[in-house]
């Protein structure tokens, strides 16, 4: 079996679709159904309407999301940004508690860290859909870049900028936000949190961006991020 007939027999067995209808799809022959179409667009991981594009059409990425761990600013940077942009704004965790019907200390409490990142996933994905090609401003879980696949799914469909801080000031907006577990349960939550950050620090460089929130502030990273979007995405 030929490379090529290797790809077109795993995209069949993703999409559900037999490999001659997919070769009738490329050469522009099919007569395709949206439904058929979702299926082909899942299987590829994109959308039916970027399939739909003209060929050489810009990937705008109308979605911009903000990732960091908690305590990054990204709620805060993200609402200023959305009000300033004139978009919606929408937090990733609070539309999984939506979706779970709980919060997220009694997702993994109840479930497990399995089934909420799997939650996540799905979430982002209707979160995504909704959006369509709509700009909206989005504030990632912390602990989304660990999930591989959902990492990238987040980058091929929305412009990802990290809100890079420093230990103490991750520290301290928690603090400031009135939550002061982490120092009465965990004595030695600042050394975790330096081993945390220094562990996902490779992934959160991997965005298409980063903003140091520690040196600039909120109104500075406010325009930091805006400088970053693309005008062609409709940002300009």
């Amino acid at each position: 079996m030929t490379d090529a007939s290797q790809l077109l027999t795993g995209l069949g067995r993703r999409s559900s679709l037999s490999p001659r209808f997919l070769v009738q799809v490329e050469a522009g022959e099919a007569n395709i159904s949206v439904r058929k179409l979702a299926g082909l667009a899942g299987a590829l991981g994109t959308t039916p309407a970027a399939l739909l594009a003209e060929p050489g059409a810009t990937n705008t990425r109308p979605v911009v999301a903000l990732l960091g761990l908690r305590g990054a600013g990204k709620t805060t940077i993200g609402r200023r940004l959305a009000r300033r942009l004139r978009v919606p704004f929408v937090e990733l965790d609070r539309r999984i508690e939506q979706a779970a019907g709980m919060s997220l200390a009694e997702v993994f409490a109840l479930h497990g860290e399995e089934y909420y990142r799997r939650l996540e996933r799905e979430t982002l994905e209707r979160v995504l859909d909704e959006a369509g090609g709509r700009r909206v401003v989005l504030a990632a879980g912390g602990g989304l870049v660990t999930s591989p696949d959902t990492y990238a799914l987040l980058r091929r469909r929305a412009l990802t900028v990290w809100l890079r801080a420093d230990p103490e000031d991750h520290w301290n907006r928690v603090v400031q936000q009135g939550d002061r577990r982490p120092m009465a349960d965990h004595p030695e939550a600042m050394a975790e949190l330096r081993r945390l950050l220094a562990a996902r620090q490779r992934l959160y460089a991997e965005a298409d961006g980063t903003v140091d929130t520690s040196r600039l502030g909120i109104q500075g990273t406010v325009r930091a991020v805006g400088r970053l979007l693309p005008a062609e995405g409709g940002w300009g």
